[in-house]
């Protein structure tokens, strides 16, 4: 019970979500829509992903999918620990499927009010989230109390802020200009002394951002290298948290040898045909 429909409650300003102190109340993805400070947005209060051997019963199962569901359908994931017990299994596997699906994910740490050491919680939590969702890396942690309110603010920015860098666009121009620059100061390795070219990068497509990067042999191109690009990305174009896709393709730059005809100056001065 970390306390979605209470934050949902606090987001509305009223009671519409039937709330408690057990677990489990909510059973469906209840859809409701609002305008929360100046921003309108349709929240999903959904059931716990509760393991699976919590979830024998037909209803509870029907519940944990319409949950799937909503994640799937999302554009902002908000993920909500328990500050008492945060990071719990299913936790990490909602985080890794909002992730995997391409959402953008904002993490909420709830009843921030009832913890007594909160600079030391804080350091604990940082270093549980890099460690234990890597994939997640600069996404925006906020601590929030869904029953007085404190910190809904931030929750707020950080929601508009994720949403905003999950639809950010790239020119060509720019981005080359960079891999021209990555390539300089950190070129691919070249496997087997087989040197691998990486030619030209563009994106090819908004939320999550996701580009195409044509190499001479994108089979030969490590892991690790990939990583570097794409952390290189987000360092670089400002998109903390976002997942990313970068997609490698063989062949050449697709827009080499487009060259625009030479036009001269008898060519200017020629009369222009007209036609009726």
């Amino acid at each position: 019970n970390a306390g979605k429909s209470t934050l949902v409650n606090a987001i509305l300003g009223e009671d519409r979500l039937l709330t408690g102190p057990e677990a489990g109340i909510t059973r469906d993805a209840i859809a409701v829509e609002t305008e929360w400070m100046g921003t309108g947005f349709r929240i999903f209060d959904t059931a716990g992903m509760r393991k699976k051997a919590k979830i024998s019963e037909k209803l509870e199962k029907l519940s944990v999918s319409d949950g799937l569901r909503a994640v799937k359908f999302a554009e902002v994931v908000v993920v909500l620990l328990d500050v008492q017990i945060p990071f719990e299994t299913q936790d990490l596997r909602l985080a890794d499927l909002a992730e995997r699906e391409g959402r953008a994910v904002v993490v909420a740490v709830n009843k921030w009010d009832l913890e007594a050491e909160k600079p030391a919680k804080l350091n604990e939590l940082r270093e549980s989230f890099g460690r234990l969702l890597p994939q997640l890396k600069g996404a925006p942690m906020v601590m929030v109390s869904a029953l007085t309110g404190k910190g809904l603010d931030r929750l707020h920015d950080a929601i508009v802020k994720a949403y905003s860098v999950w639809n950010t666009r790239i020119s060509t121009a720019r981005l080359n200009r960079w891999l021209s620059a990555q390539i300089a100061g950190h070129p691919p390795p070249a496997p087997g002394g087989r040197r691998i070219r990486l030619r030209y990068m563009t994106q090819v497509k908004t939320r999550p951002p996701t580009f195409v990067l044509f190499a001479s042999h994108p089979e030969a191109v490590p892991e690790d290298y990939r990583r570097f690009l794409v952390n290189g990305l987000r360092r670089d174009f400002d998109m903390p948290g976002t997942p990313i896709r970068l997609h490698l393709r063989a062949g050449e730059n697709p827009y080499a040898g487009r060259r625009k005809p030479n036009v001269t100056a008898l060519d200017k001065h020629k009369p222009r045909r007209l036609t009726e």
